[in-house]
């Protein structure tokens, strides 16, 4: 089959709705996560109903990690979508599938109203919402680079990135406000359907801004994944080593509410304002990463916040440790997340830009899906289990650090792919 792709991006700014459009089922999709993991307790009493409330809370979050079971599946069906079809349509698709999975959500029925049906349906919403999840990331990532002019590539893409914190920043304040706003009673009874009733809110808008979209694909093409493995097999090695450890440093630093409640006996209050400062800092440093990785490259942006953060990880949960106060912990987390933050957005620039155009969208959904499910599923699990076995709280710190060091490795043997940088003279758009 023919394999022509338009991979050169007009010279005018990429409309601000074009950029919306493609991040907001992004920011759908975290901010869903993330309200399910909020209220985890609630929706295990639901859908979950046994005879103690871990048993039920452990089905609950059993339910919530099915989603990461099922992303592999949809970066295949999806990202193949993108590739053969079109960027627009697998948007589109996996936009639908994430709305139909929230709605589900917000309306089923409680165990004791329909019995087993409820948690059947719970399960099929979390599968379908990691189906979704799983071919959204390289269908959006790989649109909003094709559509961007060169010097403005990595600042488009780093809203991939930057859109998480945004959805962090407000599943915070919608969690905490709707548990503030109504009892334990309350909430369980319906307080907490009205989190996912709020997300679904932005659907309509979703629809019509992603309806509205360019298409960057010409012509259908079709790449085998055998023939994807074969010819870019080193590619794909490194890719899933450096998105792995955007993982890794995402799921560590989202842990920090866990860990100062559970590990440094800290009031929830003062844990609660972490994942805002994280939220924040992921806007804000992932955007000038973006920024940045346009002027002076990918692989100093990526590598330099690395090694950073490597020299910085050790002292800063020692003094966390040591201090175990608001300030400490917020200054930490602040630290953290705009060295790794930064340097994740300078990472999936690079790993976009460096995969061959004609399988672009399915091998960057399989890559990113794979490290989720992999390392995002591993990751907090892992720190519970070190920090239940291990003296001193430093384990966060230790996890941190060693997959730095994996990462960096990747990084560094990663090709310079900024069009604009003066590393990459004689560079070219993939296409093969």
């Amino acid at each position: 089959m023919s394999s022509e792709v338009c991979v050169e991006p007009a010279a005018a700014r990429v409309p601000a709705r074009h950029v919306a459009a493609a991040v907001i089922g992004n920011a759908l999709e975290c901010y869903d996560f993330i309200v399910y993991s909020y209220f985890a307790v609630q929706i295990g009493r639901a859908f979950f109903p046994t005879h103690t409330a871990f048993a039920s809370l452990m089905l609950s979050l059993g339910a919530f990690g099915a989603g990461f079971v099922s992303r592999p599946l949809g970066a295949v069906v999806i990202g193949r979508l993108g590739d053969r079809v079109g960027r627009k349509p697998a948007m589109l698709l996996s936009f639908l599938l994430m709305g139909a999975s929230m709605l589900t959500m917000a309306a089923t029925p409680t165990y004791a109203q329909i019995g087993l049906a409820a948690p059947l349906l719970v399960l099929a919403a979390r599968l379908t919402q990691g189906f979704a999840m799983g071919g959204d990331i390289g269908s959006t990532t790989t649109f909003l680079l094709e559509t961007s002019p060169l010097d403005r590539r990595g600042l488009n893409t780093a809203w991939q990135l930057g859109t998480q914190g945004v959805a962090t920043v407000a599943s915070g304040l919608v969690g905490l406000t709707i548990s503030h706003l109504f009892g334990a009673e309350g909430l369980q009874a319906w307080g907490w359907r009205a989190a996912f009733l709020l997300g679904a809110l932005i659907l309509p808008f979703g629809l019509v801004l992603r309806s509205d979209l360019p298409e960057t694909l010409e012509t259908a093409v079709e790449t085998p994944i055998r023939a994807l493995l074969t010819q870019h097999g080193r590619l794909i090695g490194l890719s899933f080593l450096i998105i792995g450890n955007i993982n890794v440093s995402y799921y560590v630093l989202g842990y920090m509410t866990t860990y100062a409640v559970t590990t440094l006996r800290m009031a929830p209050a003062a844990a609660f304002a972490a994942p805002i400062v994280f939220g924040v800092c992921t806007l804000a440093f992932s955007l000038a990463g973006g920024a940045l990785s346009d002027r002076i490259g990918r692989k100093p942006v990526m590598i330099w916040p690395r090694v950073a953060l490597l020299l910085v990880a050790y002292p800063a949960y020692l003094l966390l440790a040591r201090n175990r106060d608001p300030m400490s912990l917020l200054a930490v987390t602040a630290v953290l997340a705009a060295l790794s933050q930064m340097a994740g957005a300078g990472a999936l620039v690079a790993v976009t830009e460096a995969l061959p155009v004609k399988a672009r969208c399915l091998a960057l959904s399989v890559i990113y899906a794979l490290a989720a499910a992999v390392f995002g599923g591993l990751t907090q699990p892992a720190l519970a289990w070190l920090l239940h076995n291990t003296q001193g709280g430093l384990a966060p710190a230790n996890l941190l650090m060693a997959a730095t060091v994996i990462g960096l490795a990747a990084m560094m043997a990663m090709p310079e792919t900024a069009p604009l940088s003066s590393r990459s003279k004689g560079w070219r758009p993939q296409s093969a």
